[in-house]
């Protein structure tokens, strides 16, 4: 433990503090999450992980209680229409969106909910409006597509032998992946709202120019693995 993931830890502290200060709660959370998959890919041992996780849970209950609107937004998870008009109301609308969908959609920019309905259409709440727009079947697509990202960026991991690059690629691929599928549940009222976008489909220049620029240093890592193995 001393020797080895308690230097990576204190990093992660520090950067973790920074954000928790903006404060960003939500990335705060995702980025741990990473933080802690990654030491463990790199050799941690899981009873030193899950002290460190249990140690740091009354950390996380206090700044959720600290700030007002994290439990107004905890308690619309748990219950949206408790109120409908206030810290409900993303919620409620992604799901009205979901179900104008249907099957197969209403078509592409024919949903409704993008019009002074659903808050943050184009970035938080986008997956609402590919349910709206393209239905169901549209939605599994974007699922799939996530998680064959998810399948082969974890294939690259594994088959490259070089350790950096091994871990550099779980890390990428785990951060756009966890991401996804966070954005994807809080759309549907599964998680809790935390504000991130979409990798590769909610609007912002900064956003979608760190995710195109983290799959070119993963599309160069499965290069050297082919070559490697060639």
């Amino acid at each position: 433990f001393r020797h080895g993931i308690l230097i990576p830890l204190a990093v992660m502290g520090g950067l973790l503090g920074l954000i928790i200060l903006q404060p960003d709660f939500g990335t705060t959370v995702i980025i741990a999450v990473i933080g802690f998959l990654m030491i463990y890919l790199a050799g941690g041992r899981l009873l030193h992980l899950g002290a460190v996780c249990a140690a740091f849970i009354p950390l996380a209950v206090w700044l959720l209680l600290r700030k007002s609107y994290r439990m107004a937004r905890l308690l619309a998870f748990l219950d949206p229409w408790k109120d409908p008009r206030h810290s409900g109301f993303q919620i409620i609308q992604s799901l009205i969106a979901f179900g104008s969908g249907g099957l197969f959609g209403m078509g592409l920019g024919q949903g409704r909910q993008k019009y002074a309905y659903l808050p943050y259409p184009q970035s938080d709440f986008i997956f609402a409006i590919v349910g709206e727009d393209f239905g169901l079947f549209g939605c599994l697509a974007v699922i799939a597509l996530f998680v064959a990202f998810l399948f082969i960026g974890m294939r690259i991991a594994v088959t490259c032998r070089d350790k950096f690059g091994c871990l550099l690629a779980a890390g990428i691929t785990a951060m756009i992946s966890i991401q996804a599928f966070l954005n994807m549940g809080v759309a549907v009222g599964i998680l809790p709202t935390t504000g991130l976008p979409l990798p590769f489909f909610s609007y912002g220049g900064t956003s979608i120019s760190i995710m195109l620029a983290a799959v070119g240093i993963l599309l160069n890592i499965s290069r050297n693995c082919e070559r490697n193995f060639g």
